[in-house]
């Protein structure tokens, strides 16, 4: 495809980062948020490509740092032909046994970081006939009890559908990619399943969707590793 440029939030490490140096051997232009200042320079210094790389600091569920981070990719590039909507995290989830004092981080980054992003691109997209990208979950497919990640994925779900109903009638492409259970630090030292997938998958069908030609609305694409039960 054409060189585009792509906005990835939280694209530090996991699926963001994988999806950001992807684009960036395909010679896309890309930005790249993340809340860490001093992982997100590491990611710079170790991803190269300084002249097509942006990186921002930015909290996914902050509209100002949001708002901010769209602007100065459009200031910097010229114009945005997509949004990734990544960032996400799962962290004391489980309703009855976990720690209430964590849920709203997540439940705000998982859920209302996507809104914002939304809110801050689809004029910007509607100006390249862009594409923005729900990054959600099979955990968004399917319950499991007491699981308040889940219901944060779920809402993604529906998210994306309603975004659609909205976007492709400006031109917008929307595209949800539920990864099923992947190998990143997003396990955050529990045992680790040995069927799961790396990454690389992931960021390679956020890119097949960015690579769909105008006028193509690539809906859902859910991925999970063989042996993954549900």
């Amino acid at each position: 495809m054409t060189s585009k440029t792509v906005l990835i939030t939280g694209a530090t490490s996991g699926i963001g980062a994988h999806t950001a140096r992807l684009l960036l051997d395909h010679g896309h232009r890309v930005a790249v948020t993340g809340r860490d200042e001093r992982k997100l320079k590491a990611f710079l210094d170790e991803a190269g490509h300084a002249d097509r790389l942006l990186g921002l600091v930015a909290d996914a569920a902050d509209w100002q740092a949001t708002e901010s981070a769209v602007r100065r990719t459009v200031t910097h590039f010229g114009a945005l032909d997509a949004a990734v909507a990544n960032a996400g995290f799962m962290s004391g989830d489980s309703i009855g046994s976990g720690d209430p004092a964590l849920w709203a981080p997540m439940v705000l980054t998982n859920v209302l970081g996507p809104a914002l992003l939304a809110h801050a691109a689809l004029p910007h997209l509607e100006a390249t006939g862009g594409r923005l990208v729900l990054v959600g979950s099979v955990a968004g497919l399917k319950n499991s009890p007491a699981n308040l990640y889940s219901a944060t994925k779920w809402a993604i779900t529906g998210l994306a559908e309603n975004l659609r109903l909205h976007a492709t009638t400006r031109g917008i492409g929307v595209t949800l990619v539920n990864p099923g259970m992947i190998d990143t630090p997003f396990w955050q030292g529990a045992a680790v399943p040995p069927f799961v997938l790396p990454p690389r998958p992931v960021a390679e069908a956020i890119r097949f969707a960015l690579d769909q030609p105008a006028g193509t609305d690539l809906n859902t694409l859910t991925l999970r590793p063989l042996g993954q039960p549900a």
